[in-house]
């Protein structure tokens, strides 16, 4: 370009351009972050080359960049999928999912303790367009049988590797087999277990959703979700994220795989911070109930021992039988953050009946055993030893 007569203006404007292909037997630890929303084409004969997959190349923002690409093929490996598709928070992975697997007068099956802003979506925003939802409980395995074969055929059945907020493990292999056999897909969102936990497609499962926001970043400063299973269904639900513009940004994906890094070394920690938690806790005077899988009384640690591996996991909660007392409670924890959110560095509890779950009945609250006293607890790194004093000073000042 230097030896065109060109204005400065225009030197400006291209100068250096294309400095990013030149290219070097070395490359960046750091991968770099390719900030931008297009891409520009070297002739037409490229358009449609890149366009059918013919030639390798990226052609918008909205529809992916290296970044994303990078991040995908993370997730993929540690879930042993064979693709993946990011997108721009939890939410939109599961609405994506939703919209790619549904359509007018689809059935879908969920676990009727699912998340609540998956509820939200069902309930509130697909059956605008005719989509209804079979609850179950995903224990009841008469009642999974009995919606799996039910007319019209579900769509899908949708199920969370560990149940948000009664941290309840679901039997991943035994559903994977019941909606194998009605021929229908079974999704399932493992935000809390992490494939350092689980690996659901390994156990039978056709789809993966997490929202990476969460433990995946770990460090409560990005927002993002990923869809993973067959290359099959994540190029058609690309498509439907594209569609929809809930395609991630460079920046998110970059952080994201940033904090990707140090999973293993994160859960490890919090998993096992969680556990002692749970034990100091389960007694206690002034605990109705802990939700632990770990815990040898919980209804799904038979579960849990058989489907999760290096540990339970790092989120539980402690049912306190009234909302003053769990009130009471957040007002005096001096260490663990309150605040709506999960899976960071540092310790953090959330009311879920003054969060998330705040748009279902009382009737739907207890059907899944969310309890006006329960707190949800997203353990982080810190010593154990002063998370449990923490907590325990709190429970110890109730009268």
């Amino acid at each position: 370009m230097g030896e065109r007569n060109l204005d400065s203006a225009t030197r400006v404007v291209h100068a250096g351009e294309r400095v990013h292909v030149a290219p070097s037997v070395t490359w960046p630890i750091a991968p770099p972050i390719v900030q931008t929303s297009v891409y520009a084409y070297p002739d037409i004969a490229a358009v449609d080359a890149v366009h059918e997959g013919e030639a390798p190349g990226y052609i918008y923002g909205g529809y992916g960049v290296p970044n994303q690409s990078a991040l995908e093929a993370a997730l993929a490996e540690l879930e042993g999928a064979e693709a993946a598709v990011v997108t721009t928070s939890g939410s939109n992975a599961i609405a994506v999912t939703l919209l790619g697997l549904t359509a007018a007068g689809s059935r879908v099956v969920a676990a009727i303790n699912c998340y609540g802003g998956t509820r939200v979506v069902l309930d509130q925003q697909l059956a605008r367009f005719g989509v209804s939802t079979t609850y179950v409980h995903p224990a009841d395995i008469d009642a999974v049988i009995a919606a799996l074969h039910s007319e019209p055929r579900p769509a899908l059945l949708w199920v969370d590797t560990i149940a948000n907020p009664t941290i309840r493990a679901t039997d991943i292999p035994c559903l994977a087999t019941l909606a194998s056999d009605a021929g229908v897909p079974l999704v399932v969102d493992n935000t809390f277990a992490t494939p350092y936990h689980a690996q659901p497609l390994t156990m039978g499962a056709d789809i993966v959703l997490h929202s990476t926001t969460k433990f995946i970043g770990g460090h409560n400063d990005s927002r993002g979700g990923a869809i993973l299973a067959d290359s099959e269904r994540i190029a058609q639900l690309r498509r439907v994220a594209i569609h929809f513009g809930a395609i991630g940004a460079p920046f998110e994906a970059w952080l994201q795989l940033r904090g990707l890094r140090t999973l293993d070394v994160r859960m490890e920690r919090s998993s096992a911070n969680a556990l002692a938690i749970a034990e100091a806790c389960d007694g206690h005077p002034h605990v109705r109930r802990v939700h632990y899988p770990g815990l040898p009384s919980d209804p799904g640690h038979s579960v849990a021992v058989r489907t999760l591996r290096h540990g339970f996991g790092s989120m539980l909660s402690i049912d306190l039988g009234t909302a003053e007392r769990a009130r009471a409670v957040v007002d005096r924890l001096q260490l663990v953050v309150f605040a709506e959110t999960l899976g960071g560095l540092m310790t953090t509890v959330v009311h879920p009946r003054s969060a998330s779950y705040r748009s279902l009945t009382e009737e739907e609250l207890a059907r899944i055993g969310v309890s006006p006293g329960l707190l949800r607890f997203s353990v982080g790194i810190e010593s154990p030893e002063d998370l449990v004093r923490d907590i325990l000073g709190a429970l110890n000042s109730l009268a």
